[in-house]
């Protein structure tokens, strides 16, 4: 071969290089806006829980849900709101021009009863300020979460756990899946496992590998459209005596090395968007 040409061989062979391994490499994440101001808002609002807003810097509220791409028009399902973290923010947001759900645990396990009973008193006592909520159930034969096709934005926050202990996480995604609208999203976050360790199918420790999550939504028929890193935390080692659960909020060996724990923060946590494909 000429020496002349053995630049141009060795610049094609790099672009074909480059060209495959895009092909190989996931999708990119669309670039996050700066959040709404009226979303800043309400995360601002003295209205809100102080033990919720002592959690924002390790949940980043305006910010994970500005990347979800959460509008004030949509219609938007909550799956099991625990104390109402979210719902402090999301319905207020949505009162006038969009629609909430708020798909609850079915009623028979005592701790998830006694959760929902607090949910409903702290909406009770904020109704004018949340707007209409709207009550549906997940669960065993309840996943009707919203009427099908309907919503623009599905959001579960920390739950995946326990619907993989229950058995029936598979029939969450699927009731996800009916909900939403073509082309409507999902949004994800969840304690995240280590990837050099299976994946326990019951998730007892209460960590859920991120790619194991991926598939779960693409099992359902979700394209996975990014993620964002908002909610890591490298200080989390994942092995804890008691699982996610050693760690704040909840601080399970209660004074036993607490001051360790609450340097540590909250676990290191996934966030990930889906979409429905449009059709």
């Amino acid at each position: 071969m000429p020496a002349s040409h053995a630049p141009r061989l060795a610049a094609l062979l790099c672009l074909a290089a480059a060209t495959a391994a895009a092909a190989a490499a996931p999708p990119a994440t669309p670039a996050t806006p700066a959040p709404d101001p009226a979303l800043l808002a309400l995360v601002a609002s003295p209205a809100r829980e102080p033990r919720f807003v002592a959690r924002d810097p390790a949940r980043h509220p305006a910010e994970e849900l500005t990347f979800f791409g959460l509008k004030p028009s949509m219609t938007v399902v909550e799956l099991w709101p625990g104390g109402g973290y979210w719902t402090e923010i999301l319905g207020p947001y949505v009162a006038k021009q969009g629609h909430y759900y708020v798909a609850l645990p079915s009623p028979g396990n005592a701790e998830e009863d006694a959760n929902v009973a607090r949910w409903r008193a702290r909406v009770a006592a904020q109704r004018d300020r949340l707007g209409d909520l709207i009550e549906t159930t997940l669960g065993p034969g309840h996943f009707d979460i919203a009427p099908a096709g309907s919503a623009d934005l599905v959001l579960t926050f920390r739950n995946i756990h326990n619907w993989m202990e229950a058995g029936y996480v598979d029939d969450v995604f699927a009731a996800c899946y009916k909900a939403l609208k073509p082309g409507g999203i999902l949004g994800v976050e969840g304690h995240r496992g280590r990837a050099d360790q299976p994946q326990d199918p019951k998730a007892p420790t209460g960590y859920v590998r991120e790619d194991y999550a991926i598939a779960l939504a693409r099992k359902a028929g979700f394209e996975f459209v990014g993620s964002s890193e908002i909610d890591a935390n490298p200080r989390d080692t994942k092995d804890w005596v008691d699982g996610v659960w050693t760690l704040p909020p909840t601080l399970s060996q209660g004074d036993k090395d607490r001051a360790r724990y609450v340097a540590i923060g909250e676990a290191d946590n996934f966030v990930l968007k889906f979409r429905k494909p449009a059709r």
